[in-house]
């Protein structure tokens, strides 16, 4: 079974497009905030990566390269290809992706805009064309959330280790007119040391779920219907009583 979709979704970065550029094009890093993904070489503009996805009892994994095709850092955009088959099944992948990057609504972020037309075949093609923007959105909104995480913890620890205040000697003291301790070779109470706060780590998903990306948007969609024909089967029920008691 085949499936071709074309998918928009778009995400926002907590810094400036110059900044944005370079974190989004550094895959190494970026990586593990997709759920499932990661990195198993580098070579240029080609990566070699691999994408666990688990349903229920069934876990796929997907083993495939991605390349860009085009970097243009002056407008912000960049294209790559992307195709990967399943390790123990025939099922493939493949995916064309245009990204552009613009200034955000708030200040110093920015509005990441992605086009992808995606080829899917085998097992996943199953769950039909009307679930994939849906779970490709989740999906997004969650590397968005992870890439917001390890950004703010990159931050963090580049601020300036807070200052550690050292008592004053007591030429020190005497120089700078500041009060010493009365009694000779009585060390003055040290400052205490303030630590810096310890930056969020970004806890990776051995395996994409999609249980939670799939499963439930299906029930999410199937109970108001099923309440909606449990609820007519219940009025005709009492509709059909009330009929034979007045026969």
């Amino acid at each position: 079974m085949r499936m071709a979709i074309e998918l928009d979704n778009s995400f926002t970065v907590p810094v400036p497009p110059e900044q944005a550029w370079d974190v989004l094009l550094d895959v190494e890093r970026i990586v593990p905030c997709m759920p499932g993904a990661s990195v198993t070489s580098v070579d240029g503009d080609k990566i070699d990566g691999q994408v666990k996805v688990k349903l229920g009892p069934l876990s796929l994994t997907y083993k495939g390269t991605a390349k860009f095709t085009d970097k243009d850092q002056a407008s912000h955009a960049f294209s790559l290809e992307a195709s990967g088959k399943e390790t123990r099944g025939a099922g493939t992948a493949s995916a064309s992706v245009q990204a552009t990057l613009k200034p955000g609504d708030d200040d110093g972020s920015t509005l990441v805009a992605i086009h992808t037309s995606l080829n899917v075949t085998g097992r996943p093609a199953q769950f039909g064309r009307s679930l994939l923007p849906e779970v490709s959105g989740k999906l997004i909104a969650q590397f968005a959330t992870n890439l917001q995480t390890m950004i703010n913890a990159d931050n963090t620890a580049a601020e300036p280790a807070a200052a550690v205040e050292v008592a004053p000697t007591p030429q020190d003291a005497s120089a700078e007119g500041t009060a010493v301790a009365d009694s000779p070779g009585e060390a003055a109470p040290a400052a205490p040391v303030t630590a810096a706060p310890a930056a969020p780590v970004i806890q990776q998903e051995e395996s994409l779920n999609a249980f939670t990306f799939i499963v439930l948007p299906v029930l999410k969609r199937a109970l108001p219907v099923a309440i909606v024909g449990v609820a007519g089967t219940a009025i005709a029920l009492v509709i059909r009583r009330l009929t034979r008691k007045k026969s």
